[in-house]
C-alpha cells in the first residue's frame, strides 16, 4: 500500500514536471519574449506638458470672448497669436506658466484681475528615432513620459548582436547637442534609472562593428547613464 502511494506521488511529480516543461517550452524567449510584451502607454500629465511648435491651444478668458481663442496654432518659431496681445511666446512653457503670463499681460493692458485658462487642444505629433542594432529601426510616435525601454520595445528590442552597454541617446537642448550612454542591462535589472525621452530624441543601439562612429562621443562623455553636452 505504501509502495502504491509512493508510486502515485512519484508519477504525479513526473506529470507536473512534464507539464511545466511543456508550458515553459511554449513561452517566448529572447527577442520573441521582448516583442511579446505590450508597450505600456506613456503617462500624460497635463500639468507637466511643455508646449511646443505644432500644438493647438484653447485660450479662454473668463467672460471675455473678445480675448479668447480656440485652436490657436503654436507656429514653427514657438509663438502663438492671441487677440489684442498679438504674437506671444508659448513653446517651452507649461499650460499653467503660459496662462499666468497671459493673465499678467492682460492685467497690465486691458482687464482687471482676468481669469485665464490655457488647454492644449491638439498636441503636436511627437516622435523618437531608434537606430542601430534593433529589430525594426525607424521613427516612432511617442507621448510625454516615454522612456528608453519603451522606445526599444517599439523597435522590437535590440538584436542578439547589440552592445547593450553602448546605447546612446542624442538630443538638442536650446540649440546645444546633448548625449548620454546607457547600459540597458543595468536598467532592466533596476540598477540604473530608465531615462525619460524628449521629442526628437535619437536612440542609437551600438555594436562593436560601428563603435568607431561613436569614438569621439565616447571619449568626450565617458560616464555611463548620464547626459552631458558635447
Amino acid at each position: 500500500m505504501k509502495f502504491n502511494r509512493v508510486a502515485a506521488v512519484a508519477g504525479a511529480m513526473l506529470v507536473l514536471s512534464g507539464c511545466q516543461k511543456t508550458v515553459e517550452s511554449r513561452l517566448p524567449v529572447g527577442t520573441d519574449a521582448y516583442a511579446a510584451i505590450e508597450v505600456p502607454p506613456a503617462i500624460f500629465d497635463p500639468a507637466e506638458y511643455v508646449m511646443r511648435p505644432g500644438d493647438r491651444l484653447n485660450v479662454n478668458v473668463f467672460r471675455e470672448a473678445d480675448f479668447s481663442v480656440a485652436k490657436a496654432l503654436v507656429d514653427a518659431s514657438g509663438n502663438v497669436t492671441l487677440p489684442m496681445l498679438g504674437t506671444v511666446r508659448a513653446a517651452g512653457k507649461t499650460q499653467a506658466q503660459f496662462a499666468s503670463e497671459v493673465k499678467d499681460m492682460l492685467a497690465a493692458r486691458y482687464l482687471r484681475d482676468p481669469r485665464v485658462s490655457i488647454m492644449v487642444d491638439t498636441p503636436a505629433l511627437a516622435t523618437v528615432s531608434v537606430e542601430g542594432e534593433v529589430e525594426q529601426p525607424g521613427v516612432y510616435e511617442m507621448m510625454p513620459g516615454q522612456t528608453l525601454l519603451t522606445a526599444l520595445a517599439q523597435a522590437r528590442s535590440p538584436t542578439d548582436l547589440a552592445k547593450l552597454d553602448e546605447v546612446m541617446i542624442f538630443r538638442n537642448v536650446d540649440g546645444r547637442r546633448q548625449g548620454g550612454r546607457f547600459d540597458v542591462a543595468m536598467i532592466r535589472a533596476g540598477e540604473a534609472a530608465d531615462p525619460r525621452l524628449l521629442q526628437g530624441d535619437v536612440i542609437v543601439v551600438g555594436y562593436s562593428r560601428v563603435r568607431s562612429a561613436f569614438q569621439d562621443f565616447l571619449k568626450t562623455v565617458p560616464l555611463l547613464n548620464v547626459f552631458a553636452y558635447y
